[in-house]
């Protein structure tokens, strides 16, 4: 079992993908904004962090650059989460450190795919 922090505004958006973790067996944290989520992720130290690109106030893409920027949350993957699925746009969450990317609206198939996979190749907890 995982311990996800999600990066997520959208109350809506922040319950599906709480659900859809927690029925795979994950702890969930949340964070509606990016500096609580950046507090979050070097106080819990999750296992992952699904980071929400448009966020008010700081961007995905800066808190991830910020996380991958610090030793103590640099191992940390992040999975981007957008609604916009252009190649630039993939570029761009891989130019500020993510580590995968996903397009909204979420596939729960393809979600717990990147997932595993980054759990696995980190050597984290899988369910």
């Amino acid at each position: 079992m995982a311990r996800i922090l999600i990066v997520e505004d959208s109350p809506t958006n922040m319950k599906l993908t709480s659900l859809l973790l927690r029925n795979a067996g994950h702890t969930v944290l949340s964070a509606s904004d990016a500096e609580t989520g950046l507090a979050l992720a070097r106080s819990e130290h999750p296992d992952l962090v699904l980071m929400d690109i448009h966020l008010p106030g700081m961007d995905g893409l800066e808190a991830t650059s910020i996380l991958k920027g610090d030793p103590a949350t640099a191992s940390i993957p992040v999975i981007a989460l957008t609604a916009l699925a252009m190649t630039t746009d993939q570029e761009r969450t891989r130019s500020a450190g993510c580590d995968a990317y996903i397009a909204k609206p979420l596939r729960y198939q393809e979600l717990y795919a990147a997932i595993d996979a980054l759990l696995l190749r980190t050597g984290r907890p899988v369910p």
